[in-house]
C-alpha cells in the first residue's frame, strides 16, 4: 500500500474496541467532522467489509454527496472505505488503531484518488482549491473531537 497523502494522529484514553466501534459506524462521523453533515446506510453499528453508505458534506455554501464502500473492518485495529462521486474514484479513508504507552493511537489517513477531471470538479463543487491542506485541518479537528467525545463518554462508546 502506498503511503497516504495526508496522515494525522492522536492518542485517546479508551479501549481499541471502543475507538473502532465509534469510527466503524460512518454515521457517527457527523459528530466529529467539520465537513460531514449526514451519513445514510442500511445497517446499524460498525460496518463490515462490502457494506455501502452515502454521505453528505458541506463547506460554506457548497454541498455535495458521495458514496462509500467499506474495504477494511478489523475490530480494534482498522477501518477503511473508498469514496466515489457520481461513480468516479475520489478518495480512500482509513483509520488505524494501535495501543500506545499513554492510550490508543488513532491515525486517520487519506489517499487522493481523483484524476484531473475530478480535481477540477472538486474545486468547483466544494470551493476547496487545496484539498490536501483542507483535509489535514479537517482531520485534525475530527480527531480532536473524537478524542474529546470518547474521553468524556459523550461519544457513546
Amino acid at each position: 500500500m502506498t503511503p497516504p497523502d495526508v496522515s494525522v494522529r492522536t492518542t485517546v484514553r479508551a479501549t481499541p474496541l471502543d475507538v473502532w466501534g465509534a469510527i466503524a459506524d460512518p454515521r457517527r462521523i457527523t459528530e466529529w467532522s467539520p465537513e460531514s453533515s449526514a451519513v445514510r446506510c442500511m445497517l446499524d453499528g460498525p460496518l463490515p467489509v462490502g457494506a455501502t453508505f452515502s454521505g453528505s458534506n458541506r463547506h460554506g455554501l457548497f454541498a455535495w454527496s458521495t458514496q462509500g464502500r467499506v474495504i477494511e473492518s478489523d475490530p480494534g485495529r482498522a477501518f477503511a472505505f473508498d469514496v466515489t462521486f457520481q461513480g468516479m474514484a475520489s478518495a480512500r479513508w482509513r483509520y488505524e488503531i494501535t495501543e500506545g504507552p499513554e492510550g490508543v493511537i488513532v491515525e486517520e489517513q487519506w489517499w487522493d484518488h481523483r484524476g484531473l477531471f475530478m480535481k477540477v470538479i472538486g474545486i468547483l463543487g466544494t470551493g476547496v482549491a487545496n484539498r490536501r491542506k483542507h483535509n489535514e485541518a479537517g482531520m485534525q479537528a475530527t480527531l480532536a473531537a473524537l478524542k474529546a467525545g470518547l474521553e468524556s463518554g459523550a461519544a457513546g462508546a
